[in-house]
């Protein structure tokens, strides 16, 4: 008995020892980051990388969201952020319903046509999605971001919701009908308020997706008054094509803080959303 209590508590040890290195991997960079956002650009040359700001020089932002146009591309990413998880949501939720709960002709061929989407790589479609919004004329304007974020964000949020509706049960479905209710009235009154941990869940996870997104941001938009943050990011530059890193730094410091401020008042409810059936399929 000796010996296995002694063995558990080495693996209990060397288990806490992996958790530590692994906060120490996933909280350094951002650490690093809103550290570097504080230095004067002569300091980048004069210390470390590492170091620690000698002084806080607050200006890197004021810079970085004036002359770094932040102020334009957080609006800009803002907007078609919040737009495009609105619909996501909505035609999520309703289509999950309809696929799960209703039994109509076709309903598992659609499901697969639905799922198959997830399987599309991204790459695939950029040149005949870019041909398309060049004949529609939607090349540079917001438009055709939401739009492809609507379409490439609902089969997984259909997925998602699908999972959780499978684990709610189909008597207060009938017992609804057995009363009256119209299957309006079943979605916005039962079924919508039962699915609100799984909304969060799938709204948290499509938010970062569409929040961080690059490669469509970087096809579609080429217009500096449209452009969102994280292409914003990548032609920092002052008039004379010099590099300010303290306020580049403030700009990936701005551009993380929604996914930051999410994660810390959100994060409860995608994981009791994920383990309460948001996940299971």
């Amino acid at each position: 008995m000796g010996k296995e209590k002694k063995a558990k508590n080495i693996f209990s040890i060397v288990g806490k020892i992996f958790i530590v290195l692994f906060l120490i991997v996933e909280i350094y960079p951002v650490f690093w980051i809103l550290m570097s956002s504080l230095k004067p650009t002569q300091e980048f040359n004069l210390t470390p990388s590492y170091a620690l700001p000698v002084k806080p020089y607050f200006q890197n932002y004021a810079k970085a969201w004036i002359q770094g146009k932040m102020n334009i591309y957080f609006g800009n990413s803002a907007i078609v952020t919040i737009v495009s998880l609105f619909f996501i949501v909505l035609l999520g939720t309703t289509s999950a319903f309809a696929l799960t709960k209703m039994r109509w002709n076709l309903r598992d061929k659609v499901m697969k046509i639905f799922l198959s989407g997830i399987m599309i790589p991204t790459a695939v479609v950029l040149i005949p999605l870019y041909s398309m919004y060049h004949g529609l004329g939607l090349l540079n304007t917001r438009l055709s971001l939401i739009l492809t974020y609507i379409a490439f964000g609902l089969p997984l949020t259909i997925f998602l919701l699908r999972g959780y509706l499978v684990s709610l049960p189909d008597d207060m479905i009938e017992a609804a009908v057995i009363d009256g209710a119209s299957i309006y009235q079943i979605f916005t009154r039962i079924m919508f308020p039962l699915m609100k941990t799984g909304i969060v869940t799938v709204g948290v996870i499509q938010f970062y997706f569409r929040w961080n997104d690059l490669i469509f941001s970087m096809t579609f938009i080429s217009d500096t008054k449209m452009k969102t943050v994280q292409t914003g990011l990548l032609y920092f530059s002052d008039m004379y094509g010099n590099r300010d890193w303290g306020a580049i730094f403030a700009c990936i410091a701005i551009s993380v803080l929604p996914t930051l401020i999410i994660y810390i008042f959100m994060n409860k409810m995608v994981i009791e959303g994920m383990t309460s059936g948001a996940i299971k399929g």
